[in-house]
């Protein structure tokens, strides 16, 4: 922040990166970019929130010197970063090193954070495409969820209803549709486009995704997950369904914090979007208060109206 070296050379490098990864994690790989990067513009209609984040090669190669500078002086400001250190330290001695290293960056303010508000879904949304790398057909469907940040406590029982649909051979997706029905090999559940529900603003998803055998009828899925939810909404959870879901969650909560790293890395998220680092202490307790009765609620809110579906049409196989 304090002044990059920002020259042709180096830009032209950080490009050739960038076009690198995209072709690493998109371009060459089955299910590349799936669903995080095919389901939003299904979902959404502004570019904000419909846009690949990586851009096109055009877009990368198109990019100069200027354009940096001009990023670089709206966006890396002092005022729109956070620094945490954890770790077994002296706090007067840390901050005598922050003030050494960082106190002379100049100060500039954050730049002002547009608006990425967007209507909810009124009808059903749902595309498909080819992916020649594929070996076997894929789904992926989402509804909006509450904001994560204004709603919170709104938004939470998403996050444990997730994990109760998904988490675990007896959570109830797996059950039925892997074990019981085996129209899918594998499902998974999870809150924003990259799974991290504590890290996301609105507007933002609940997802659930799964890989089928050949041949395998999407549609089959689909029903069956509306049936699930249905049920769930209607007839509540089995003893002990949610407590175990739960405690699997404090668990992972404290073991992804463990590490020091861990640690500074959620408690930067938490103080950029929040102002509330302390938050990381309060997520198993929290997550543990979630009633039955929320998730029942958020349940019945997971209907086909609102959903959107981005299917993937196997071509590895051919």
């Amino acid at each position: 922040m304090r002044g990059p070296r920002l020259t042709e050379e180096n830009l032209r490098n950080q490009v050739d990166v960038v076009k690198e990864e995209i072709r690493v994690n998109v371009l060459n790989r089955p299910y590349g970019g799936f669903p995080w990067l095919k389901l939003p513009p299904v979902m959404f209609d502004t570019f904000p929130n419909a846009h690949d984040g990586y851009g096109s090669f055009d877009d990368l190669e198109s990019a100069t010197v200027a354009d940096a500078a001009e990023f670089f002086q709206r966006y890396y400001a002092s005022g729109n970063a956070v620094l945490t250190v954890a770790g077994d330290l002296d706090v007067a001695e840390t901050t005598a090193l922050v003030e050494r290293h960082f106190g002379d960056v100049p100060a500039r303010p954050a730049p002002a954070r547009p608006a990425f508000a967007e209507p909810d879904l009124t009808g059903e949304r749902r595309e498909s495409y080819e992916d020649p790398l594929a070996p076997l057909p894929a789904v992926a469907s989402a509804w909006r969820v509450p904001d994560p940040l204004d709603d919170f406590a709104a938004y939470l029982p998403y996050v444990v209803l997730a994990e109760v649909l998904t988490d675990g051979d007896a959570s109830r997706l797996v059950e039925r549709l892997v074990l019981r029905d085996r129209t899918v090999t594998s499902v998974g559940g999870y809150l924003g486009f990259m799974g991290e529900p504590w890290e996301v603003r609105d507007p933002t998803a609940l997802l659930l995704q799964a890989h089928l055998p050949p041949g395998g009828d999407v549609d089959k899925v689909l029903r069956t997950v509306d049936e699930e939810l249905d049920k769930m909404a209607t007839e509540g959870l089995a003893d002990g369904e949610l407590a175990r879901t739960q405690a699997r969650m404090a668990t992972h909560l404290l073991r992804d914090t463990d590490a020091a790293l861990g640690r500074a890395l959620r408690m930067a998220v938490l103080e950029q979007q929040r102002g509330t680092p302390e938050l990381l202490n309060d997520l198993p307790r929290l997550v543990g208060e979630v009633t039955e009765e929320q998730i029942r609620k958020a349940a019945a809110t997971l209907v086909p109206q609102r959903r959107a579906t981005v299917e993937v049409i196997a071509g590895g196989n051919r």
